[in-house]
Protein backbone atom coordinates (compact mmCIF):
# COMPACT_ATOMS: atom_id res chain seq x y z
CA UNK A 1 0.00 0.00 0.00
CA UNK A 2 1.44 3.36 -1.03
CA UNK A 3 1.70 5.99 1.68
CA UNK A 4 0.92 9.66 1.08
CA UNK A 5 0.82 12.71 3.34
CA UNK A 6 -2.08 15.04 2.55
CA UNK A 7 -1.84 18.70 3.50
CA UNK A 8 -5.15 19.49 5.21
CA UNK A 9 -6.26 23.10 5.62
CA UNK A 10 -9.78 22.25 6.73
CA UNK A 11 -11.33 23.29 3.42
CA UNK A 12 -13.37 21.22 1.00
CA UNK A 13 -10.57 20.83 -1.57
CA UNK A 14 -7.97 19.34 0.77
CA UNK A 15 -10.64 17.26 2.55
CA UNK A 16 -11.81 15.77 -0.75
CA UNK A 17 -8.21 15.12 -1.78
CA UNK A 18 -7.71 13.02 1.37
CA UNK A 19 -10.99 11.19 0.80
CA UNK A 20 -10.21 10.39 -2.84
CA UNK A 21 -6.78 8.96 -2.04
CA UNK A 22 -8.10 7.07 1.00
CA UNK A 23 -10.82 5.40 -1.07
CA UNK A 24 -8.28 4.61 -3.80
CA UNK A 25 -6.43 2.47 -1.27
CA UNK A 26 -3.60 4.80 -0.25
CA UNK A 27 -2.35 4.88 3.31
CA UNK A 28 -3.25 8.50 3.96
CA UNK A 29 -1.78 10.62 6.74
CA UNK A 30 -3.30 14.05 7.35
CA UNK A 31 -0.92 16.92 8.03
CA UNK A 32 -1.98 20.42 9.06
CA UNK A 33 0.47 23.30 9.32
CA UNK A 34 -0.13 25.76 12.14
CA UNK A 35 0.82 28.97 10.38
CA UNK A 36 -0.26 32.01 12.34
CA UNK A 37 0.27 33.31 15.82
CA UNK A 38 -2.64 34.62 17.86
CA UNK A 39 -6.23 33.86 16.99
CA UNK A 40 -5.96 33.42 13.25
CA UNK A 41 -9.46 32.32 12.35
CA UNK A 42 -8.45 30.34 9.28
CA UNK A 43 -5.90 28.36 11.28
CA UNK A 44 -8.00 27.67 14.38
CA UNK A 45 -11.16 26.67 12.51
CA UNK A 46 -9.15 24.94 9.81
CA UNK A 47 -7.32 22.72 12.30
CA UNK A 48 -10.59 21.71 13.94
CA UNK A 49 -12.20 20.82 10.61
CA UNK A 50 -9.07 18.99 9.44
CA UNK A 51 -9.02 16.92 12.64
CA UNK A 52 -12.71 16.10 12.17
CA UNK A 53 -12.11 14.95 8.57
CA UNK A 54 -9.26 12.68 9.67
CA UNK A 55 -11.44 11.16 12.38
CA UNK A 56 -14.24 10.71 9.85
CA UNK A 57 -11.92 8.93 7.39
CA UNK A 58 -10.15 6.96 10.11
CA UNK A 59 -6.69 8.30 9.27
CA UNK A 60 -3.99 9.76 11.54
CA UNK A 61 -3.66 13.53 11.84
CA UNK A 62 -0.48 15.47 12.56
CA UNK A 63 -0.24 19.18 13.37
CA UNK A 64 3.11 20.86 12.82
CA UNK A 65 3.81 24.20 14.48
CA UNK A 66 5.42 26.24 11.73
CA UNK A 67 4.48 29.69 13.01
CA UNK A 68 8.05 30.95 13.27
CA UNK A 69 8.80 29.92 9.69
CA UNK A 70 5.61 31.64 8.52
CA UNK A 71 6.46 34.79 10.48
CA UNK A 72 9.94 34.98 8.95
CA UNK A 73 9.16 33.97 5.38
CA UNK A 74 5.73 35.55 4.89
CA UNK A 75 4.97 38.21 7.50
CA UNK A 76 8.45 39.76 7.43
CA UNK A 77 8.54 39.39 3.64
CA UNK A 78 5.27 41.28 3.26
CA UNK A 79 6.09 44.04 5.72
CA UNK A 80 9.54 44.73 4.28
CA UNK A 81 8.16 44.66 0.73
CA UNK A 82 5.30 47.08 1.36
CA UNK A 83 7.58 49.44 3.29
CA UNK A 84 9.95 49.44 0.30
CA UNK A 85 7.17 50.46 -2.10
CA UNK A 86 6.44 47.11 -3.73
CA UNK A 87 3.35 44.89 -3.59
CA UNK A 88 4.59 41.41 -2.63
CA UNK A 89 2.83 38.20 -3.66
CA UNK A 90 2.91 35.97 -0.58
CA UNK A 91 1.22 32.83 -1.94
CA UNK A 92 3.98 31.52 -4.22
CA UNK A 93 6.55 32.31 -1.52
CA UNK A 94 4.39 30.49 1.04
CA UNK A 95 3.90 27.44 -1.15
CA UNK A 96 7.62 26.94 -1.61
CA UNK A 97 9.15 27.94 1.72
CA UNK A 98 6.33 27.34 4.21
CA UNK A 99 4.09 24.62 2.83
CA UNK A 100 5.51 22.16 0.31
CA UNK A 101 9.15 22.24 1.41
CA UNK A 102 8.55 21.81 5.16
CA UNK A 103 5.67 19.39 4.58
CA UNK A 104 7.84 17.12 2.43
CA UNK A 105 10.70 17.38 4.90
CA UNK A 106 8.44 16.40 7.80
CA UNK A 107 6.99 13.51 5.79
CA UNK A 108 10.45 12.17 4.99
CA UNK A 109 11.99 12.61 8.42
CA UNK A 110 9.07 11.72 10.68
CA UNK A 111 6.61 9.63 8.69
CA UNK A 112 8.90 7.63 6.38
CA UNK A 113 6.88 8.92 3.46
CA UNK A 114 8.11 10.42 0.19
CA UNK A 115 4.83 11.58 -1.34
CA UNK A 116 2.65 14.58 -0.50
CA UNK A 117 -0.71 15.65 -1.89
CA UNK A 118 -2.71 18.87 -1.68
CA UNK A 119 -6.03 20.19 -2.90
CA UNK A 120 -4.50 22.55 -5.46
CA UNK A 121 -6.02 22.74 -8.92
CA UNK A 122 -3.02 21.99 -11.14
CA UNK A 123 -1.45 18.98 -12.83
CA UNK A 124 2.01 17.41 -12.88
CA UNK A 125 3.36 15.34 -15.76
CA UNK A 126 6.77 13.71 -16.23
CA UNK A 127 8.44 14.19 -19.60
CA UNK A 128 10.91 11.36 -20.39
CA UNK A 129 12.48 13.29 -23.28
CA UNK A 130 13.59 16.19 -21.06
CA UNK A 131 13.68 14.21 -17.79
CA UNK A 132 11.73 17.01 -16.12
CA UNK A 133 8.47 17.20 -14.26
CA UNK A 134 6.11 19.59 -16.01
CA UNK A 135 3.55 21.77 -14.24
CA UNK A 136 0.29 22.09 -16.18
CA UNK A 137 -2.84 24.16 -15.78
CA UNK A 138 -5.83 22.50 -14.16
CA UNK A 139 -8.60 21.15 -16.36
CA UNK A 140 -10.94 23.59 -14.62
CA UNK A 141 -9.44 26.83 -15.91
CA UNK A 142 -11.62 28.91 -13.58
CA UNK A 143 -9.92 27.25 -10.59
CA UNK A 144 -6.43 26.84 -12.05
CA UNK A 145 -3.81 27.58 -9.36
CA UNK A 146 -0.65 26.79 -11.30
CA UNK A 147 0.27 30.51 -11.22
CA UNK A 148 0.91 30.25 -7.47
CA UNK A 149 3.00 27.08 -7.86
CA UNK A 150 5.57 28.32 -10.38
CA UNK A 151 8.33 28.43 -7.75
CA UNK A 152 8.20 24.74 -6.83
CA UNK A 153 11.42 22.81 -7.47
CA UNK A 154 11.79 19.64 -9.51
CA UNK A 155 12.39 17.71 -6.28
CA UNK A 156 9.07 18.87 -4.87
CA UNK A 157 7.14 18.29 -8.11
CA UNK A 158 8.55 14.75 -8.29
CA UNK A 159 7.01 13.94 -4.91
CA UNK A 160 3.69 15.78 -5.24
CA UNK A 161 0.21 14.64 -6.25
CA UNK A 162 -2.69 16.93 -7.23
CA UNK A 163 -5.80 14.67 -7.37
CA UNK A 164 -8.12 17.59 -8.19
CA UNK A 165 -6.15 18.79 -11.21
CA UNK A 166 -8.18 16.68 -13.62
CA UNK A 167 -11.53 17.56 -12.02
CA UNK A 168 -14.01 20.41 -12.10
CA UNK A 169 -14.75 22.26 -8.87
CA UNK A 170 -18.38 21.12 -9.08
CA UNK A 171 -17.16 17.52 -9.17
CA UNK A 172 -15.11 18.12 -6.01
CA UNK A 173 -18.24 19.25 -4.17
CA UNK A 174 -20.12 16.20 -5.45
CA UNK A 175 -17.41 13.84 -4.23
CA UNK A 176 -17.33 15.55 -0.82
CA UNK A 177 -21.09 15.14 -0.54
CA UNK A 178 -20.86 11.51 -1.67
CA UNK A 179 -18.47 10.75 1.19
CA UNK A 180 -20.52 12.88 3.62
CA UNK A 181 -17.56 15.07 4.44
CA UNK A 182 -18.23 17.79 6.99
CA UNK A 183 -16.63 20.35 4.68
CA UNK A 184 -18.78 19.50 1.63
CA UNK A 185 -20.76 22.76 1.88
CA UNK A 186 -18.06 24.86 3.54
CA UNK A 187 -17.69 28.27 1.84
CA UNK A 188 -14.49 28.89 -0.08
CA UNK A 189 -11.82 31.17 1.24
CA UNK A 190 -11.99 34.44 -0.70
CA UNK A 191 -8.80 36.14 0.49
CA UNK A 192 -5.27 35.59 1.67
CA UNK A 193 -5.13 33.88 5.06
CA UNK A 194 -3.64 37.05 6.58
CA UNK A 195 -6.48 39.14 5.17
CA UNK A 196 -9.08 36.73 6.53
CA UNK A 197 -7.47 36.81 9.96
CA UNK A 198 -7.07 40.60 10.07
CA UNK A 199 -10.04 41.88 8.09
CA UNK A 200 -8.01 43.51 5.32
CA UNK A 201 -4.43 43.82 4.13
CA UNK A 202 -4.42 47.41 5.39
CA UNK A 203 -5.44 46.31 8.88
CA UNK A 204 -2.71 43.68 8.83
CA UNK A 205 -0.05 46.19 7.74
CA UNK A 206 -1.23 48.76 10.30
CA UNK A 207 -0.02 46.37 13.01
CA UNK A 208 3.52 46.61 11.69
CA UNK A 209 3.86 49.91 9.81
CA UNK A 210 3.13 53.22 11.53
CA UNK A 211 1.38 55.94 9.50
CA UNK A 212 3.92 58.11 7.69
CA UNK A 213 2.46 61.06 5.86
CA UNK A 214 3.88 62.13 2.54
CA UNK A 215 3.05 63.79 -0.75
CA UNK A 216 1.05 62.55 -3.71
CA UNK A 217 2.70 64.12 -6.74
CA UNK A 218 2.38 64.09 -10.52
CA UNK A 219 5.22 63.22 -12.88
CA UNK A 220 6.47 66.80 -12.78
CA UNK A 221 6.71 66.72 -8.98
CA UNK A 222 3.67 68.93 -8.36
CA UNK A 223 2.00 68.14 -5.04
CA UNK A 224 -1.62 67.06 -5.56
CA UNK A 225 -2.45 65.72 -2.14
CA UNK A 226 -1.26 63.78 0.91
CA UNK A 227 -1.04 60.11 1.82
CA UNK A 228 -0.69 58.33 5.16
CA UNK A 229 1.81 55.70 4.02
CA UNK A 230 2.97 54.33 0.66
CA UNK A 231 2.15 50.80 1.84
CA UNK A 232 -1.54 51.66 1.38
CA UNK A 233 -1.14 52.06 -2.39
CA UNK A 234 -0.33 49.85 -5.35
CA UNK A 235 0.59 50.39 -8.99
CA UNK A 236 -2.44 51.02 -11.21
CA UNK A 237 -4.66 52.12 -8.32
CA UNK A 238 -7.19 54.79 -9.23
CA UNK A 239 -9.78 54.84 -6.46
CA UNK A 240 -9.13 56.12 -2.97
CA UNK A 241 -6.40 58.60 -3.92
CA UNK A 242 -8.28 61.55 -2.43
CA UNK A 243 -7.19 63.98 -5.13
CA UNK A 244 -9.11 65.94 -7.76
CA UNK A 245 -7.95 66.19 -11.36
CA UNK A 246 -9.34 66.98 -14.80
CA UNK A 247 -8.60 63.44 -15.96
CA UNK A 248 -8.41 60.05 -14.22
CA UNK A 249 -5.09 59.54 -12.46
CA UNK A 250 -3.46 56.27 -11.50
CA UNK A 251 -0.60 55.33 -9.21
CA UNK A 252 2.39 54.82 -11.51
CA UNK A 253 5.22 54.60 -8.95
CA UNK A 254 5.88 54.39 -5.22
CA UNK A 255 8.96 56.35 -4.17
CA UNK A 256 10.02 54.82 -0.85
CA UNK A 257 13.18 56.94 -0.57
CA UNK A 258 11.26 60.22 -0.71
CA UNK A 259 8.02 58.80 0.71
CA UNK A 260 5.99 59.87 -2.33
CA UNK A 261 3.12 58.38 -4.29
CA UNK A 262 3.52 59.32 -7.94
CA UNK A 263 0.43 59.49 -10.16
CA UNK A 264 -0.16 59.95 -13.87
CA UNK A 265 -2.64 59.23 -16.65
CA UNK A 266 -3.32 55.72 -17.91
CA UNK A 267 -0.64 55.86 -20.61
CA UNK A 268 2.00 56.41 -17.93
CA UNK A 269 0.71 53.37 -16.05
CA UNK A 270 1.49 51.05 -18.99
CA UNK A 271 4.82 49.36 -19.65
CA UNK A 272 6.30 47.83 -22.82
CA UNK A 273 8.43 45.38 -20.81
CA UNK A 274 9.57 44.38 -17.35
CA UNK A 275 12.41 42.52 -15.71
CA UNK A 276 11.96 39.68 -13.24
CA UNK A 277 14.32 38.12 -10.74
CA UNK A 278 14.37 34.87 -8.73
CA UNK A 279 13.34 33.10 -11.92
CA UNK A 280 12.41 29.44 -11.65
CA UNK A 281 12.32 27.45 -14.88
CA UNK A 282 9.79 24.69 -14.33
CA UNK A 283 8.65 22.55 -17.27
CA UNK A 284 11.74 23.31 -19.34
CA UNK A 285 15.38 23.94 -18.56
CA UNK A 286 16.56 27.53 -18.86
CA UNK A 287 16.83 28.23 -22.60
CA UNK A 288 19.97 29.65 -24.16
CA UNK A 289 18.05 32.13 -26.32
CA UNK A 290 14.77 34.11 -26.19
CA UNK A 291 11.51 32.18 -26.34
CA UNK A 292 7.92 33.04 -27.20
CA UNK A 293 5.28 32.50 -24.53
CA UNK A 294 2.14 33.89 -22.93
CA UNK A 295 2.53 35.62 -19.58
CA UNK A 296 0.23 36.35 -16.66
CA UNK A 297 1.32 39.28 -14.50
CA UNK A 298 -1.40 38.64 -11.91
CA UNK A 299 -3.38 35.57 -10.90
CA UNK A 300 -6.56 36.59 -12.72
CA UNK A 301 -4.95 38.56 -15.55
CA UNK A 302 -5.46 37.45 -19.15
CA UNK A 303 -2.37 35.74 -20.61
CA UNK A 304 -0.72 37.97 -23.23
CA UNK A 305 1.94 37.15 -25.85
CA UNK A 306 5.53 38.04 -24.96
CA UNK A 307 9.15 37.34 -25.70
CA UNK A 308 11.04 36.04 -22.66
CA UNK A 309 14.76 36.80 -22.73
CA UNK A 310 16.89 34.88 -20.19
CA UNK A 311 19.43 36.99 -18.29
CA UNK A 312 22.24 36.17 -15.88
CA UNK A 313 21.74 35.62 -12.14
CA UNK A 314 18.30 34.01 -12.38
CA UNK A 315 16.71 36.99 -14.10
CA UNK A 316 14.73 37.45 -17.31
CA UNK A 317 13.43 40.31 -19.43
CA UNK A 318 9.83 40.11 -20.60
CA UNK A 319 8.92 42.14 -23.68
CA UNK A 320 5.18 42.48 -24.27
CA UNK A 321 3.80 42.42 -27.80
CA UNK A 322 1.62 45.32 -26.66
CA UNK A 323 2.28 47.57 -23.62
CA UNK A 324 0.47 46.37 -20.51
CA UNK A 325 -1.32 48.30 -17.77
CA UNK A 326 -0.50 48.06 -14.06
CA UNK A 327 2.69 45.99 -14.10
CA UNK A 328 3.37 45.81 -10.38
CA UNK A 329 6.80 45.25 -8.78
CA UNK A 330 6.66 42.42 -6.26
CA UNK A 331 3.99 40.45 -8.12
CA UNK A 332 4.82 37.32 -10.10
CA UNK A 333 5.07 37.15 -13.87
CA UNK A 334 4.43 33.54 -14.94
CA UNK A 335 4.78 32.39 -18.53
CA UNK A 336 3.12 29.49 -20.30
CA UNK A 337 3.13 27.55 -23.55
CA UNK A 338 -0.57 26.70 -23.87
CA UNK A 339 -1.33 24.62 -20.74
CA UNK A 340 2.33 24.11 -19.78
CA UNK A 341 3.89 26.43 -17.21
CA UNK A 342 7.40 27.20 -18.43
CA UNK A 343 8.66 29.46 -15.66
CA UNK A 344 8.13 32.55 -13.57
CA UNK A 345 9.76 35.23 -11.47
CA UNK A 346 9.15 38.34 -9.36
CA UNK A 347 8.69 41.66 -11.16
CA UNK A 348 11.46 44.10 -10.30
CA UNK A 349 10.98 47.83 -9.61
CA UNK A 350 11.30 49.96 -12.74
CA UNK A 351 14.43 51.99 -13.24
CA UNK A 352 13.96 55.45 -14.72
Amino acid sequence: MKKVVVGLSGGVDSSTTAAILHHQGYEVIGLTLWLMKGKGQCCSEGMIDAAFICEQLGIPHHIVDIREVFEKNIVDYLVSGYSAGITPLPCSQCNKTVKFGPMLQYARQNLQCTSVATGHYARIRYCPETERYQLLRACDRNKDQSYFLYDLSQDILACTVFPLGERQKSETREIAAKYNLKTADKPESQDLCLVEANGSMRQFLDKYLAPRKGDIVDTEGKVLGQHSGIHNYTIGQRKGLGIAAAQPLYVIALDAVNNRVIVGDRTKATQPECTVHRVNWVSIAEPASPIRAEVQVRYRSTPVPVTVIPLENSRARIVFDEPQFSITPGQAAVWYEKEKLLGGGIIEPFVE
